[in-house]
């Protein structure tokens, strides 16, 4: 199950587009739309500023919104955060708000008042044990970590499986070869990636796969360039943004996994921020805060 790329699709990467398209999916706040979403707005905070980061444009995305104040906003009486003012609080809006923390003038700590319930919720929810394992690092409380090596990190997805592996320091426990293997088998004669076998490319997997393959030291496994090309025939070459696939409507979510992937790939020139594997942030936004994780080799 595959895909045809049209012969009119756009081979570049459309920097300026793109940061044009996310800046005015922020300003758009009298639509249909945006009250329909209400749930993601804080998934939407993360997409729009990583990616916005990532093409260096972040300063224009301060003079459009308060952070800061939307976070106090979402904040929550259990010390965690939920995905809009006066919604309930969730480990994946906490860890969505600790990778916002960095874009604010200076990262936060008053999450750290969740970290007691971190190990509970995600020994009972399984698959958000990757959520609070991340959580914690951005947060810097690097010592709580193995509270949670018992913990199973989001049973069929392989990033987070990877990810949280990766910040425990335990990669060296997998078959790497095996999964690797398996994730490279994901890419198709389209250059696109699926998430499981017979399934369409999708360009968000142009992040979970190739991170997984990046934290394995197994990047050069899939094809950079044809994965790349994939990713430009997907994006709109008159109002910016990036689509699951060629054709479709353009979203923040997938424009962030496809700048992400690019960047990865380090062939996306000079108009992209080197990027973090395994939290899906730019290198020097962890930097800027102290926080470092030794990517593994692989060897």
């Amino acid at each position: 199950t595959d895909i045809s790329l049209p012969a009119d699709a756009p081979k570049q990467l459309l920097p300026e587009k793109h940061a044009d398209f996310l800046l005015q999916y922020c300003s758009s706040q009298d639509n249909y739309e945006y009250v329909m979403t209400e749930y993601l707005r804080m998934s939407g905070l993360y997409w729009t500023a990583s990616a916005l980061d990532l093409l260096g444009r972040l300063p224009d995305l301060r003079q459009r919104m308060d952070a800061a104040a939307f976070l106090r906003d979402c904040a929550r009486p259990d010390g965690g955060y939920g995905p809009a003012p006066g919604h309930d609080s969730h480990l994946l809006w906490l860890c969505c708000s600790t990778c916002g923390t960095p874009w604010t003038p200076g990262p936060s700590r008053a999450s750290s008042a969740a970290c007691s319930g971190l190990t509970a919720a995600s020994r009972a929810t399984g698959g958000a044990s990757f959520c609070a394992l991340a959580a914690l690092f951005l947060l810097g409380l690097g010592d709580r970590l193995d509270d949670l090596v018992d913990a199973r990190a989001a049973g069929d997805f392989v990033y987070c499986c990877i990810g949280a592996l990766s910040i425990l320091g335990r990669l060296h426990e997998l078959d790497v070869d095996r999964t690797a293997l398996w994730l490279a088998e994901r890419q198709l004669a389209s250059g696109g990636l699926n998430g499981r076998p017979e399934k369409l490319p999708d360009v968000c997997y142009s992040w979970w796969v190739l991170a997984s393959l990046a934290m394995l030291g197994r990047l050069s496994w899939i094809s950079g360039e044809r994965l790349l090309r994939f990713v430009c025939a997907a994006q709109d070459p008159e109002a910016g943004g990036i689509a699951d696939r060629p054709g479709d409507l353009c979203d923040p979510f997938h424009t962030l996994f496809g700048l992400a992937g690019a960047s990865l790939l380090r062939l996306g020139g000079d108009s992209l921020k080197a990027i973090n594997p395994t939290f899906c942030l730019p290198v020097d936004c962890l930097d800027r805060h102290g926080l470092r994780l030794p990517l593994w080799t692989g060897d």
